[in-house]
């Protein structure tokens, strides 16, 4: 999982490199209010250089990362703001078709197709289907997701199989059997919870929640050099703890 890099001009020595980073995407709206820009306009300042960050992640060793976009309970937000989003969405996921072939990445769109414009429905299995053997990345969109959900769709297919799981078999039936467990989630806007997100691949998982709203993450550099210098400190135990002898002493 880890990986040591040659130190970038100005950067930090890496010596451990999250393979999977999930990031909550919050903020857009607060950002715009503190910008004096309509709420709408946050949505929009949150795409811009959305491919930078995705280049500079991978370029450093980073291998998939996820961005949760639109949950399952985001549909209670204003019809307005809910088709200004799935407009944008529809936007975007055509502009990420030409940059998918381009530059080699798979993408997934994880999440329920229901409920989603029928044309935003169709360019979500067109981009998976197109990118499948991409094979220098993997950029996951969770758009009208949620973690229970899931967890709840999967069930009901093994039911439907009739057949006994285990926690790998299990995996199988989610939409996000394929992917690697979360090393990494990142959460803006100073808000400290999960909020229904990828509950099975952030079993052991490291969070970080920062202040910036995400329109300020997305174009900062500096930002993403925090997030990795961060995950440097973390001491990843996945349950073991660390070894003492009888003394209590520390190995």
């Amino acid at each position: 999982m880890f990986k040591i890099f040659k130190k970038h001009k100005n950067e930090m020595k890496l010596t451990k490199i999250p393979q999977h980073i999930a990031f909550i995407c919050d903020g857009n709206r607060r950002w715009a209010e503190n910008h004096g820009l309509p709420p709408l306009e946050g949505h929009r300042a949150g795409i811009a250089n959305f491919e930078n960050l995705v280049d500079w992640f991978l370029k450093r060793g980073v291998t998939t990362i996820t961005f949760y976009i639109f949950s399952t309970e985001n549909w209670n937000r204003t019809e307005e703001e809910v088709n200004f989003l799935m407009d944008l969405f529809y936007s975007e996921l055509s502009k990420n078709m030409k940059n998918a072939m381009e530059k080699n990445l798979r993408y997934r769109v994880i999440g329920s197709r229901e409920r989603l414009p029928e044309k935003l429905a169709k360019l979500c299995d067109e981009l998976e289907e197109k990118s499948a053997e991409n094979t220098n990345g993997t950029v996951v969109f969770a758009l009208n997701y949620g973690g229970q959900d899931e967890i709840v769709r999967a069930v009901n297919a093994a039911i439907k199989d009739g057949k006994p799981v285990t926690r790998e078999t299990f995996e199988t039936y989610m939409d996000t059997g394929d992917l690697l467990p979360i090393d990494l989630m990142v959460r803006t806007s100073n808000e400290n919870r999960i909020s229904n997100f990828l509950l099975w691949k952030l079993a052991y998982a490291e969070l970080l929640f920062i202040p910036e709203h995400w329109p300020e993450l997305v174009k900062s550099e500096k930002l993403w050099q925090h997030i990795l210098k961060e995950y440097q400190k973390r001491d990843r135990r996945f349950g073991g703890g660390k070894k003492k002898n009888y003394s209590g002493k520390q190995k």
